[in-house]
């Protein structure tokens, strides 16, 4: 970031020991660090922030691109049989739960074929 190397670390040490002395360096050290993590630490959320916020943008924007494409629907059209208006979603039809698949005697009444005969 300030691209400083290890000489110019050193001599910035060196002149911090003249000027603070030595019995204040280790907590002025102590706390130069604390603040240097607080600000690393809010550098790194926001960072964060605005991935977050950018992949959600590509992905409205992915998102809204689809929802354009023409062949998408008219495969939604030819699949469900009836054409959809845009953002419009098909919805499944009912069954009749009272059949059994495959059993065309009517609804069912609850009654054996023992009992229907009787």
């Amino acid at each position: 970031m300030f691209d400083v190397g290890f000489w110019e670390l050193v001599f910035i040490a060196i002149i911090a020991l003249l000027i603070v002395g030595p019995e204040r360096m280790p907590r002025i050290a102590r706390t130069a660090g604390l603040w240097l993590g607080k600000m690393r630490g809010f550098v790194s959320s926001v960072k964060q922030d605005i991935d977050r916020e950018l992949a959600a943008e590509e992905l409205k924007a992915v998102l809204e691109k689809q929802a354009a494409v023409k062949e998408l629907e008219e495969l939604i059209d030819e699949v469900s049989g009836e054409p959809l208006q845009a953002g419009e979603r098909s919805v499944p039809a009912v069954s009749n739960t009272n059949q059994v698949a495959g059993d065309d005697s009517g609804p069912a009444t609850g009654l054996t074929t023992d009992d229907q005969t009787k």
